[in-house]
Order: C-alpha cells, then sequence, then structure tokens
C-alpha cells in the first residue's frame, strides 16, 4: 500500500518544484524526504504566496506520485544544495483548505487544525489525499492510493 504525505512550502517554492519535477521539504533537508517511497502520493499545502508573508493562501498548491529513485542532492545556487525527490505532478488548480477543514480526516473537529503543518512533511489517509485531489480538479491522483 503506497503511503500519502501532505509538504509545506510557500506556493512560490511549490510551483519551481512543480516546473522541474521535483519536491524538497524542510529547507532542503534530506531526512524527512527518506519516509517517502516511489509510488507514494504527495500533495504541498501552502500558507502563503511567498516564504515569510501573511497573505493568507492556506491552499494545497501542488499533488502528484513520487517517481522511481533515492533521495538526492539539487543545486540551487551559492552553495545550497537542497534533498530532493522527483514527483510526478498532476495537473491541476490550487484549492483552499477551509471549505475542506470538517472533511479531512487530519483536521475535522480539531480547532487547531494548523498545528501539525509546522511538522514540514506529515503522513495522512488515502481518504485525505483523494478528497484533496478532488478539491484540485486532479481525480486521477487517487490513482496513487491502493
Amino acid at each position: 500500500m503506497s503511503a500519502c504525505w501532505i509538504a509545506v512550502a510557500s506556493a512560490e517554492h511549490v510551483r519551481i518544484g512543480r516546473r522541474a519535477g521535483f519536491m524538497q521539504v524542510n529547507h532542503g533537508k534530506a531526512a524527512p524526504l527518506r519516509r517517502i517511497r516511489p509510488g507514494d502520493g504527495v500533495c504541498y499545502y501552502s500558507p502563503s504566496m511567498k516564504l515569510g508573508e501573511k497573505d493568507g493562501l492556506q491552499a494545497f498548491t501542488a499533488i502528484g506520485t513520487v517517481r522511481q529513485g533515492q533521495v538526492y542532492q539539487g543545486v540551487m545556487g551559492g552553495g545550497f544544495t537542497p534533498a530532493r525527490r522527483d514527483v510526478d505532478w498532476a495537473d491541476g488548480e490550487d484549492a483552499p483548505i477551509k471549505p475542506l477543514l470538517e472533511r479531512l480526516d487530519f483536521t475535522a473537529g480539531k480547532p487547531n487544525w494548523g498545528y501539525q503543518l509546522r511538522f514540514g512533511l506529515f503522513e495522512i489517509s488515502g481518504h485525505d489525499f483523494r478528497l484533496i485531489g478532488e478539491a484540485m480538479g486532479a481525480p486521477q491522483t487517487a490513482a496513487a492510493v491502493t
């Protein structure tokens, strides 16, 4: 059975990864990415458009399936070599989290639903992954969850 994950990053950073077919988390740390396996489903939650801004975006901004291969070092310039995994990103639109709060397993009935997002990467249920995919207009991502 494939696992499903939520990663957290600004929408601006997520879009860079979508264009180039990769993901990175926790400011480029490798350890969290080693928990993810090829075939796992991953979606990004973006609290804001730009890192450090409080613009209220609070939306899911990417969803896809982790490709075969291992964690590797990317090159961003200035000596920054963040750990990455390759992902096949699905076509889809940003989906605000607020309409989903009472339907997602990880948020339903939780007034402090945003707490676990602070970890930068955490596992979610297949139900949540499918719901997010549908909200993003990317129902084909459900195939990643068996």
